[in-house]
């Protein structure tokens, strides 16, 4: 028996969650197992009623959890950042989820948008805590300015005092941090991942011929980790070049290990090469804690309540759920369920060039779950 939360979130997020309920439930009376769910109602309502995002003694709650199920939050009526702060970012720091994975993969009859696409069947995975995502800056005027930033984590904990002299008018400036025990445990992570693909690449992603102190330092941790790993290749990309054979050479990357900044830009690209945002998963992992699963696209308020929108990337993150849960068997049927109903086409939503709504792409793969 699982329990397991789920919080459904804005716009959408009810709506896909629902059908990847749906989905997993099937996977799970094929494969004889059984899943509960504990439903949050953390979100746009939520706030706008209480005032608050996320509170601690939720945080505390959902850390008795493996793993966490999520819809996409995100509303015009709230000021913008504050629920992706408050609640997404909040969830990531606070179980470390450290590992973002995102599989790549172009599934038969799906249409991609580059005119020889290849075999793209990759994953990327992005740190998911360190980087220019801490969060930490501001802004000076003219003259001496004195500011203290300070990092709390549970890997470690920083503080910055800084002086600041400057003749401008006014600066706004941004710390990106990298620790030696980050940038190590996310390679570790990639290079086991490659082995268990048995993928025989690594490729790492920075922008380190600019950024040469954060990201050359990044490459030296990967450099370190990579001597444990030598029947694995490793190369080094600039995220600009990345971008460039994402488009040119799709069927060239395996697996990819990124920092948070540039994962963040590469996995929309990813997206759209595998057919688009409905068909993106995403997991935010802890391997010794609770994760977070769920599509990596927004809450997109205005199709709320049509039953139109595409649910596959929500019912993919089931999957990886289910996979992060031991349950490889489920995982394996609800992909090759996907999967054929994607290439048979008779059922597409409107992102697919059909006309299916939610429930009946979802009825469908719950469906084939049962046959495959």
């Amino acid at each position: 028996m699982y329990e397991i939360p789920v919080i459904p979130g804005d716009g959408i997020g009810p709506e896909i969650i629902n059908e990847g309920k749906k989905v997993i439930e099937s996977a799970a009376a094929t494969e004889n197992f059984n899943v509960e769910w504990k439903e949050y109602p953390y979100g746009a309502e939520h706030y706008l009623e209480t005032g608050e995002t996320l509170p601690e003694s939720a945080l505390k709650e959902l850390s008795q959890y493996d793993a966490i199920y999520m819809g996409s939050v995100g509303d015009p009526r709230v000021e913008p950042g504050v629920l992706e702060k408050g609640i997404l970012l909040k969830l990531r720091f606070y179980f470390d989820q450290y590992v973002n994975l995102r599989p790549v993969k172009l599934l038969p009859g799906v249409e991609c948008p580059l005119r020889e696409p290849g075999n793209i069947d990759f994953t990327v995975i992005r740190e998911n805590t360190e980087d220019f995502y801490v969060g930490v800056g501001g802004r000076a005027k003219k003259g001496k300015t004195k500011n203290t930033l300070e990092i709390e984590r549970k890997l470690y904990n920083l503080k910055f005092d800084l002086d600041i002299e400057s003749d401008s008018d006014e600066i706004a400036y941004q710390l990106g941090v990298i620790s030696e025990e980050g940038a190590k445990r996310v390679t570790k992570y990639a290079f086991d991942h490659a082995q268990k693909r048995k993928d025989d690449r690594v490729t790492a992603v920075d922008k380190a011929n600019v950024l040469s102190d954060i990201y050359g330092f990044w490459r030296q941790k990967i450099e370190e980790i990579s001597e444990e790993y030598p029947e694995i290749e490793h190369e080094f990309n600039y995220v600009d070049a990345a971008t460039m054979w994402f488009v040119k050479n799709p069927e060239w990357y395996q697996t990819i290990v990124t920092p948070n900044m540039f994962g963040d830009i590469i996995t929309d690209l990813g997206a759209m090469i595998q057919g688009g945002l409905g068909l993106a998963p995403g997991g935010n992992i802890n391997p010794e804690g609770t994760s977070m699963f769920e599509p990596i696209h927004g809450s997109a308020p205005k199709h709320a309540g049509e039953n139109k929108v595409n649910p596959i990337a929500t019912i993919w993150a089931g999957a990886l759920l289910l996979d992060h849960l031991g349950e490889q068997k489920a995982k394996k049927r609800i992909v090759k369920a996907i999967s054929q109903v994607l290439e048979e086409g008779k059922i597409k939503t409107y992102d697919l060039g059909g006309n299916a709504s939610t429930t009946k792409m979802g009825d469908a793969i719950a469906e084939r779950v049962k046959n495959v």
